[in-house]
């Protein structure tokens, strides 16, 4: 049963073949060489077909554009098959064949392909062996077309050319199996060779059939992946016949024309389109020397340029992406040997209508149409069917019982064939992934060089690696400093944006904004600047940013810190001297150990002027005002209780001089005053405290300083210490119109107005000054501060000491007193009249208890009574004096006096 229904499909498909064979033209010229096995081939001798309507609806076609490269591709078959046949590579098999001229057309090879089922069918008696396998076709679409036809006998095609990535589909096209790489891996391979020389901007030339369409398609996937665009695609009619073909080569003629920008253009047309177009292009002197990258399909056709007339310098530069080439040696020794009697091919009627027109120069005309990758590529193509034969063969005798197509299409899948010392085998996809060769043409004194190979691109690897470095070297020359974009390439400095409504490759150079960069051109970004580096606007590289801060080195704090350490100093001097004179009349009218505190104080705010210079950090920004605040705020408490003690010792009301008396606690005053400035530090480095900082200033640095965060708490520390010593004004004010040699308020006084001065000028002036100046402002104040209650309260007294040993007596101390008194004689009898002393005098006599002074003052006060008789009463009745003396037994006087603070006498 089984046998009977393959004998009725087999009968079908002949009855199928049969008559499909008797429509169209009468009979189809073929190439045929008997054999005991016979494979078939399909090649474009002529490249189109002309077709013509008659009035009764039959057509004529006559096939036409005759090319020589085709014919000599359809001979690279002959000679492998007769080299096997020779060299007896199948023992006593033979290959025979059966060549077909494909005319470039689908239809008259679907109309010729039955010639290659007519054996299977025993219909015909010129050929009665099977043709098992076909060589061929050329073109994808044709090799489509055909590998289906022939798939319903499983005859197995095996293209040299057709490279559709369709075919690949074994679902679809189980017979199909090609000696060349599919067109993504061509499409990859000019991708890459634009990506390389940066040509961005590009034109592509392609044709509405199968090939072109895939392959353009690919293109674009893979250059759209490395921004590469296409500035215009130009689509062809693929019938060279088409009646639109003429207005479609105007047109892409003028779109190449107007597109100046557009350098580098590929192309996927056929060969003869491209003669059309260089025809035209050439007669426009915007249409030359651009780069021409040309596909497989007319990578090696020099017949596109007429040499006559023009060059190839004229077009330009040809780069040529082909398949792997072959060794042409043995073809042009079998073209040698041809014979050039027409009537010894009879078999080959192609090549003896060739040998009838160019006679003697047919060899020399043949071997200049070789193309070295169709020999590479057909050659294979027979070597794979003949190690398919060999391995069916081997355990059997194919004379009396020949393989079935589906049998050599099962052993050419499992075939491992070898060529020039290299194995190979197909794929699962039916495909052979080998490699390109790049060509670059050139023009040599009689012809077009178009096998010159300058670099191989890997599929396996998808690398383009040049042969040499002379190659590359020439490579380069030839192309020269060609660019091909939509916009010039943007420098290191600026980054591409896009163009609204345009392409990507088409876009604008902007440059990076400050503190980022781009080093490369064309960069699609610009990158941030690392930290502490900053860039200007259009930089191309980062710079370290300086880091400034109030650097110890610098002339401005150097000067600050020698009038620091001279501020030091001279508190230092000043102690050493208070001390060595500590019993004195001017130490111990200066309050002695207040004064020493005082000192202390000083020292400390002189020491922290230190902590404002240098690389700031968390601790210091913290401890410089901490340590300023608290140190200063005991100077000014020190002050503020010499005052109280000088307003006490002259207060002329004993009420109110009894109540300042229980309130005054020197010690216990500066203790609270102290405290009040620790509650708001400790506030301040609790809550939110200085911390080092920085910002970017104009000039790209990096500024380094003490951030007081709080600043409410820091405007808090200075308003305390102005409150304190606004109240030592206003103590030492009240004191301004005491004896000379009580004039400590009167420098209370100065010192307080040039510690308000500074500190005014303070705020302002801190809030406008910028960058690492800021705390040297700070310092400035700090140091007049400082100097000033140096200067005002110890230097005048210092200089007494020092230079004026003899103001620095009692007995100096007495007659300033008594001047003083004898000068307010008034005010004095005023007194006196009130029951109320001296305070003067009083002064003086608890400054200095001892007998010696005491009984001096009956003779100063009797030379002091008026001269008048009614006041010359008994002793009683003199009230001065009796208080005096009364003064002199006090003992809580002498105490309260003996620590009152008496100023220095001028």
């Amino acid at each position: 049963m089984d046998s009977w229904r393959k004998m009725k499909h087999s009968f079908s498909f002949c009855i199928f073949f049969v008559v499909l064979s008797h429509h169209g033209t009468k009979s189809f010229e073929q190439a045929t060489a008997e054999g005991d096995i016979i494979i078939g081939g399909l090649f474009p001798i002529h490249e189109s077909v002309n077709v013509t309507v008659n009035y009764d609806g039959s057509e004529n076609q006559i096939c036409d554009r005759f090319s020589t490269a085709n014919l000599v591709q359809s001979l690279i078959m002959v000679q492998a098959l007769e080299e096997i046949n020779q060299k007896q590579e199948l023992g006593n098999l033979t290959l025979g064949y059966l060549i077909l001229d494909s005319c470039g057309d689908v239809t008259t090879s679907l109309r010729k392909i039955p010639s290659f089922m007519r054996g299977n069918c025993n219909t015909s008696a010129q050929q009665s062996s099977p043709v098992l396998a076909v060589i061929g076709g050329y073109y994808s679409e044709i090799a489509i077309a055909v590998t289906r036809l022939l798939n319903l006998e499983y005859i197995p095609e095996i293209s040299y050319g057709a490279t559709s990535g369709l075919l690949s589909d074994k679902t679809r096209f189980p017979s199909f199996m090609r000696t060349v790489p599919q067109d993504n891996h061509q499409a990859r391979a000019i991708s890459e060779i634009l990506d390389n020389n940066g040509w961005t901007w590009v034109g592509v030339l392609t044709t509405d059939g199968e090939y072109a369409r895939y392959i353009t398609e690919r293109l674009w996937y893979y250059t759209n992946q490395k921004g590469i665009c296409f500035a215009f695609t130009s689509v062809l009619p693929d019938n060279l016949n088409d009646y639109l073909l003429g207005k479609s080569i105007e047109s892409t003629v003028k779109t190449i024309i107007d597109n100046e920008n557009v350098s580098v253009i590929v192309s996927f047309a056929k060969p003869d389109h491209m003669m059309y177009i260089f025809q035209k292009l050439l007669n426009d002197p915007q249409g030359t020397r651009r780069i021409w990258l040309a596909s497989d399909i007319w990578s090696q056709s020099p017949e596109i340029l007429n040499t006559k007339k023009h060059t190839l310098s004229d077009i330009g530069t040809i780069i040529g992406i082909t398949f792997k080439s072959g060794n042409t040696t043995k073809l042009k020794r079998y073209l040698d040997d041809l014979d050039e009697n027409p009537s010894h091919h009879n078999n080959n009627p192609f090549l003896s209508t060739f040998l009838k027109q160019h006679g003697s120069t047919s060899s020399e005309k043949l071997k200049t149409m070789i193309y070295p990758s169709a020999v590479f590529s057909i050659e294979l193509a027979v070597k794979a069917i003949a190690q398919a034969v060999e391995d069916l063969c081997t355990d059997r005798d194919c004379k009396t019982k020949r393989p079935s197509p589906l049998e050599l299409r099962g052993a050419l899948w499992k075939a491992k064939f070898h060529m020039d010392g290299k194995n190979y085998s197909f794929d699962p996809h039916g495909d052979l992934n080998t490699e390109y060769d790049i060509v670059l043409w050139k023009q040599t004194s009689e012809s077009l060089d178009v096998n010159d190979i300058v670099a191989r691109y890997s599929i396996l690897q998808n690398s383009l690696t040049f042969i040499s470095q002379e190659t590359k070297h020439a490579f380069y020359i030839y192309i020269g400093n060609v660019t091909s974009r939509c916009t010039d390439s943007c420098q290191p400095g600026y980054s591409k944006t896009s163009v609204s409504g345009q392409p990507r490759c088409c876009y604008q150079c902007e440059p990076c904004a400050e503190n980022t960069f781009s080093n490369t051109t064309d960069s699609e970004k610009c990158n941030p600047c690392e930290k502490n580096y900053y860039s200007l606007k259009g930089s191309s590289k980062c710079l370290p940013r300086k880091i400034d801060f109030l650097k110890w080195g610098d002339v401005y704090l150097i000067v600050l810190l020698s009038f620091t350490s001279l501020g030091a100093v001279l508190t230092i001097v000043v102690g050493i001297i208070f001390l060595a004179h500590w019993n004195t009349p001017v130490v111990r009218s200066s309050v002695g150990p207040i004064s020493i505190i005082l000192l202390l104080s000083l020292m400390i705010t002189f020491t922290s002027v230190i902590l404002f210079g240098g690389p700031p950090n968390s601790y210091q920004c913290q401890a410089r005002q901490v340590v300023f605040g608290l140190s200063f705020t005991l100077c000014v408490s020190c002050i503020m209780v010499k005052s109280f003690k000088i307003v006490l010792a002259f207060e002329f009301d004993p009420v109110i001089q009894s109540v300042l008396k229980k309130l005054y606690k020197p010690y216990l005053i500066i203790a609270v005053c102290m405290a009040g400035q620790v509650v708001i530090v400790t506030t301040w480095l609790i809550h939110s405290p200085p911390t080092a900082d920085s910002e970017i200033t104009q000039n790209n640095m990096k500024l380094m300083f003490c951030n007081e965060k709080l600043i409410p708490a820091f405007g808090a520390m200075l308003v305390y210490i102005g409150l304190l010593a606004l109240i030592c004004f206003g103590v030492a004010f009240k004191g301004r119109k005491l004896p000379d040699c009580y004039n400590d308020a009167k420098f209370i006084t100065f010192a307080m107005l040039i510690y308000f001065i500074s500190w005014i000028m303070f705020g302002p002036v801190y809030a406008n000054v910028t960058g690492k100046y800021i705390p040297a402002v700070e310092m400035v104040v700090i140091l007049i501060s400082a100097y000033g209650i140096l200067f005002c309260q110890f230097f005048t007294k210092c200089y007494i000491i020092l230079c004026k040993k003899e103001a620095n007596t009692e007995k100096s101390f007495r007659r300033d007193i008594r001047n003083y008194s004898m000068d307010h004689k008034g005010s004095e009898d005023e007194l006196s009249s009130k029951g109320i002393q001296n305070p003067t005098l009083s002064l003086s006599l608890e400054s200095f208890p001892n007998s010696q002074f005491s009984d001096s003052i009956t003779d100063w006060s009797s030379t002091r009574q008026p001269s008048d008789s009614s006041n010359s009463l008994s002793p009683v009745s003199n009230p001065q004096q009796n208080i005096l003396q009364n003064n002199l037994n006090s003992s809580n006087t002498l105490k309260r006096i003996s620590s009152l603070p008496t100023s220095l006498i001028k």
